[in-house]
């Protein structure tokens, strides 16, 4: 009897030490002959059945304009597996997703595909028993949601019945300003309630942005010193090494505050500025998020407090590579900003008078994203000029990518008999520490779809806390009638990025 009334401590901590395995499920990836799909949401789907995290009812279906049969997409998903997996290919592996795996050929306004579809999916159900749990994952731009959408309605593919799920699953961008992400909600809830919606942005489920959570709350040496006591300002920072590759049809006329800022930047900021929140349950984790987003603004003057450029042509990793007016696609007038940078201020207990500095650019030296708290200094020194001109400020760097890891940057003594003090840095690297290697982004984000575990997908709300804040720098911008500053492929953006920081007392960090 006691063991029905009490619960065993040990036995629950073995529990939740256990991998979360998916129930019975059917995935449809509509798109699913894009980049995105064959680069990682197909290998992501392998490289959980790999490690035993999807059940053996689990069903995949793609749905494009291709004369395919099932064997035909089959052997798609074979390929992208082959070249983009995480995991080594097993056969036996192999052998039981390939049992799942059907293909709906038909275009998303033609109604006879789509009851194939519904037809696939309720033989999925009969024979591998997934018991009328289908997410939709919607690998299509925006504008072709309500289609979509009106379909699964049309033909009955989002009813729940006899307590099955249904799920859908959209990929930034979430509109492109206020109004118009406020339009996407309007279609989603047609046809899905909000707790059925998960907005994947996928630097939410990098190993490393979740480690940002552990390292501020499972430790009691950071959150003394986490506040505007302090911090002197905070540095986020997502330089590519890249170009634009081939995303001209995407990039221009979104640019890198849109594609960067306004999703993956601004969620690293409010997971870097929010309170604890009383437990890491979804609706506890957003209601903090939301706070920190609420209480966010840009500045007034954001002819000081913003820049942008413009990739121009230059050298990089020892060869020269073209501007941004010259890539394939572009058109020669395009204003499309390449570097966004703005600050961002607080205004609560905590930061208040603490400058939040965002950016992202494309042609950086290297590619690098991280968080920067860059502390104030010590109130008083007592060294002469001369031992401390080489002391920096005191800094806690959580790195991203690809470089996974934390810094800590101090002063030390030199070795020697005079007093000189230097920056030194202390190192953690995830490579070093753990043996395990993280799991893509996309294989948490998508098993926890199919568990209906939402923590790290944002909800419309903070959506549209995002786009409040940087619409009024696009306004600003769209408001100038000039190019972006031209910087040179490789350099470390325009001036206007540096002067920024310049006017505040401050310098951007090299990473």
């Amino acid at each position: 009897m006691s063991e029905v009334l009490h619960s065993n401590p040990l036995r629950d901590a073995q529990d939740r030490r256990l991998p979360r395995i998916a129930g019975p499920c059917v995935l449809v990836i509509f798109g699913v002959t894009g980049d995105l799909s064959r680069k990682k949401l197909m290998p992501a789907v392998y490289d959980l059945a790999n490690r035993g995290l999807l059940p053996p009812g689990f069903g995949l279906v793609g749905f494009a304009r291709r004369d395919w049969a099932d064997q035909d997409f089959a052997q798609q998903v074979h390929d992208a597996v082959k070249e983009n997996a995480r995991t080594p290919f097993r056969e036996e592996v192999w052998r039981q997703l390939l049992q799942g795996i059907r293909f709906v050929p038909g275009d998303l306004g033609d109604d006879a595909a789509f009851q194939r579809l519904r037809q696939t999916i309720v033989e999925l159900d009969e024979v591998r028993g997934t018991g009328g749990n289908h997410a939709y994952y919607l690998s299509i731009p925006p504008g072709l949601f309500d289609d979509v959408l009106g379909q699964l309605r049309r033909h009955g593919l989002v009813d729940e019945i006899g307590g099955s799920w249904k799920r859908v699953i959209i990929e930034k961008p979430f509109g492109h300003n206020l109004a118009s992400a406020r339009e996407l909600n309007g279609i989603l809830s047609t046809t899905f309630p909000s707790r059925s919606v998960f907005r994947i942005d996928h630097y939410l489920g990098k190993e490393t942005v979740q480690n940002l959570l552990a390292l501020r709350f499972a430790n009691q040496m950071f959150e003394p010193i986490w506040n505007n006591h302090y911090v002197s300002n905070v540095q986020i920072t997502m330089a590519e090494d890249i170009g634009i590759g081939g995303r001209a049809g995407y990039y221009d006329g979104i640019g890198a505050a849109r594609d960067v800022i306004q999703n993956h930047l601004l969620q690293l900021m409010a997971l870097t500025a929010m309170e604890e929140p009383t437990s890491f349950d979804a609706g506890q984790l957003r209601l903090e998020k939301q706070k920190v987003l609420g209480a966010a603004r840009t500045p007034k003057d954001l002819s000081a407090h913003t820049a942008r450029g413009q990739y121009t042509a230059g050298w990089q990793g020892g060869r020269k590579v073209a501007g941004y007016l010259e890539e394939e696609g572009i058109a020669p007038t395009s204003i499309t900003e390449t570097y966004a940078a703005i600050r961002v201020d607080i205004d609560n207990r905590r930061w208040a008078g603490v400058p939040f500095y965002l950016r992202a650019a494309k042609r950086m030296p290297r590619r690098v994203t991280e968080v920067a708290l860059e502390f104030k200094r010590a109130p008083h020194l007592p060294f002469t000029d001369t031992d401390t001109e080489e002391l920096g400020k005191n800094a806690l760097v959580m790195r991203i990518q690809p470089d996974e890891g934390i810094t800590m940057r101090f002063g030390a003594k030199v070795p020697g008999t005079s007093m000189e003090i230097r920056e030194v840095s202390m190192d953690f690297a995830y490579g070093g520490s753990f043996t395990e290697s993280s799991p893509e982004a996309y294989e948490r984000l998508i098993l926890d779809v199919l568990l209906g575990d939402p923590p790290l997908f944002p909800q419309h709300e903070e959506v549209e806390l995002a786009w409040q804040i940087l619409d009024p720098v696009l306004d600003h911008w769209a408001s100038l009638d000039a190019q972006p500053e031209p910087y040179a492929a490789g350099s470390w953006g325009p001036q206007s990025g540096s002067d920024m920081l310049a006017r505040d007392g401050f310098v951007w960090r090299r990473p």
